[in-house]
């Protein structure tokens, strides 16, 4: 009899907003590592009072390199994101020789869901994006015909 091969799956879907602002720093080797977390919340019916109940919980979320630079640079308390990452679970002894440990999610990917503000003070015209004259055509580009 053939022993029963499986496959390992480590893979977290979430979608929350962050309860802080994320907290940028670097190792000792230079990497940027950022560190959030975030609020998800569940809607569920208790079955003994008919009543609609909330359950919330608070995940701590790490990002590596240039997306923690991007977090850092674009989030705040309060943003939405989705989050594809995998857990991770870490043990340590602190000065005192209490022993910890933490559960948290290393993100592979992160979406930024809000949609950001139109920023009205630009230097180059009231309302325009960055890079666009205020007719809404890219600076440096002339009008050409398309065939279609």
């Amino acid at each position: 009899m053939n022993p029963l091969r499986l496959g390992y799956l480590n893979n977290v879907l979430l979608i929350g907003r962050l309860v802080a602002d994320p907290e940028l720093r670097y190792t000792q080797k230079g990497a940027p590592v950022c560190d959030f977390r975030i609020a998800c919340s569940r809607r569920y019916k208790n079955r003994e009072t008919g009543e609609w109940q909330e359950e919330t919980l608070f995940i701590n979320i790490v990002a590596w390199r240039r997306q923690a630079e991007l977090t850092n640079d674009y989030l705040k308390k309060g943003s939405a994101v989705l989050i594809d990452g995998s857990l991770r679970s870490r043990q340590w002894e602190t000065n005192q020789g209490d022993k910890r440990s933490a559960t948290e999610v290393v993100a592979r990917r992160i979406q930024f869901l809000d949609i950001p503000p139109k920023d009205t003070t630009t230097d180059e015209g009231e309302g325009t994006i960055p890079g666009e004259s205020e007719s809404g055509t890219k600076e440096g580009t002339e009008d050409i015909d398309t065939p279609f």
